[in-house]
């Protein structure tokens, strides 16, 4: 069987369990520890047995047991940096990837290489915190979250990718009491309490990573009702939110901030996933 063959295959099986498709490539990466360019290069290459064999027994896991390949794998790629996750973190999402992406953009054109102090609010695993210390050194980073656990996979991921985010514990903006930050970033729970979401995901990953109240709003209330005494007098926060949030959003950022900039920047499926608003005298 050649390895384009067994991901046919293997993604078919994923349909039929109603599981993620593209669960077979990150899996098949896994083992045969192939990047994905060179994976693709082996497409018409026969399996070896002991990779089919060691594949096979994962993936069957995955659709049986209903674990996330990612949990089984022990880590997920993100942003370029391979991040510890367990059933104590959220799964990184290739959405957030984008929101780092626009958080780096807008540095570099705003900031302009000078020195700038970040939070990351409910951290989670590190994901953000961490790639944006890593991707720009003139970043001080420091993160929080509630979770003791979620914590502990923080500063494992940030110990092993070399990174130097500070942590903190604590519940929403009470750990930064009497801090002042550049630029402020949180992807906080967001999915309605009554959502229904895939076993998958509502199953594994843990509640206080997904859930943000009765209409997913309830964080984003919470954090900009009281923000503003940790800005600079020039502030940039980003947010990302569910995909149907930009009026809520536009009218929240509007309600605490009324003079700043708001602008609500879609994902690349074309759905309005990130709100960024600008604090203080931003040059166009």
């Amino acid at each position: 069987m050649t390895y384009q063959k067994l991901i046919q295959i293997a993604e078919q099986m994923a349909i039929d369990n109603e599981k993620e498709e593209s669960a077979a490539v990150l899996l098949l990466e896994h083992v045969t520890k192939l990047e994905t360019n060179a994976l693709y290069l082996k497409m018409h290459s026969e399996v070896e047995e002991a990779i089919y064999n060691e594949f096979m027994e994962t993936y069957n896991k995955y659709l049986k047991e209903n674990l996330p390949i990612q949990y089984l794998i022990g880590y997920s790629c993100f942003y370029g940096y391979n991040f510890i996750v367990n059933e104590n973190v959220l799964i990184p999402r290739f959405e957030t990837e984008e929101l780092v992406e626009n958080i780096l953009y807008r540095y570099d054109q705003y900031f302009k290489n000078n020195k700038v102090d970040v939070c990351d609010l409910a951290t989670g695993s590190g994901c953000i915190a961490i790639s944006l210390a890593l991707e720009e050194p003139n970043m001080n980073v420091i993160a929080s979250d509630i979770s003791k656990e979620a914590l502990k996979v923080a500063r494992s991921n940030n110990d092993a990718l070399g990174a130097n985010v500070k942590f903190l514990e604590g519940d929403m903006l009470a750990p930064f009491k009497d801090m002042k930050f550049d630029i402020f970033v949180s992807n906080p729970p967001y999915i309605p309490d009554d959502e229904i979401i895939m076993p998958l995901v509502k199953d594994n990953e843990p509640d206080i990573a997904l859930y943000g109240g009765k209409d997913g709003m309830k964080f984003y209330r919470i954090i900009l009702s009281g923000l503003r005494p940790l800005l600079k007098e020039k502030a940039l926060v980003c947010f990302e939110h569910g995909y149907d949030k930009k009026e809520e959003m536009i009218a929240l950022a509007h309600q605490y901030f009324p003079e700043a900039k708001v602008e609500v920047l879609k994902d690349l499926e074309g759905k309005d996933r990130m709100t960024f608003i600008y604090v203080g005298e931003f040059d166009e």
